[in-house]
């Protein structure tokens, strides 16, 4: 029989407390998973918009921004483009679904370039504040531990291959 002072006491475990542990991983799972099935639609045109010199000129100012300064830019558009969502969501319950989804669609376009760059500008700086950088590190380690969780990497090298399988097909 182990001795009871050599083990480490483990503690009860919360129902409520392991639920919402739950709940929290598949949401961050369905998010994550969503983004990465959905990004290769998408970079092409972030690749683009961050080649034009306005934008370069636009990542430069706010790269010389304090942090605070750039959260203050990031909460701006989400300020802005999260209450537009609500509206389009609104606006498809109440029958008008084309112009409803062109107007999330266009929500989230605004929000996922805007918020992006700004975020890439400005990371350097949002790092400097411990806070944030706690945020941001545990942030990318969720979406790392999802990736690896769903293997993720491996999903996208199938889809790639049967993607090429399909098309070499239809020649």
């Amino acid at each position: 029989m182990a001795d009871p002072i050599t083990q480490p006491r483990r503690r009860a475990r919360n129902p409520v407390l392991a639920a919402l542990r739950l709940a929290f991983r598949l949401v961050c799972g369905i998010i994550i998973l969503l983004d990465e099935l959905v990004r290769p639609l998408y970079r092409p045109l972030l690749d683009r918009l961050a080649a034009l010199k306005l934008m370069q000129a636009f990542e430069r100012w706010v790269s010389s921004l304090p942090p605070y300064a750039i959260l203050v830019l990031i909460a701006v558009p989400y300020g802005v483009v999260e209450p537009v969502k609500f509206l389009a969501l609104i606006h498809m319950a109440n029958g008008h679904v084309r112009t409803g989804t062109a107007l999330f669609l266009f929500a989230h376009l605004v929000s996922f370039v805007l918020i992006e760059r700004i975020f890439t500008a400005g990371k350097a700086q949002l790092m400097t504040v411990r806070w944030m950088a706690w945020g941001i590190e545990t942030a990318a380690s969720v979406h790392r531990s999802v990736v690896e969780w769903l293997k993720l990497a491996e999903l996208k090298r199938k889809a790639k291959a049967i993607w090429r399988w399909v098309r070499m097909r239809v020649r």
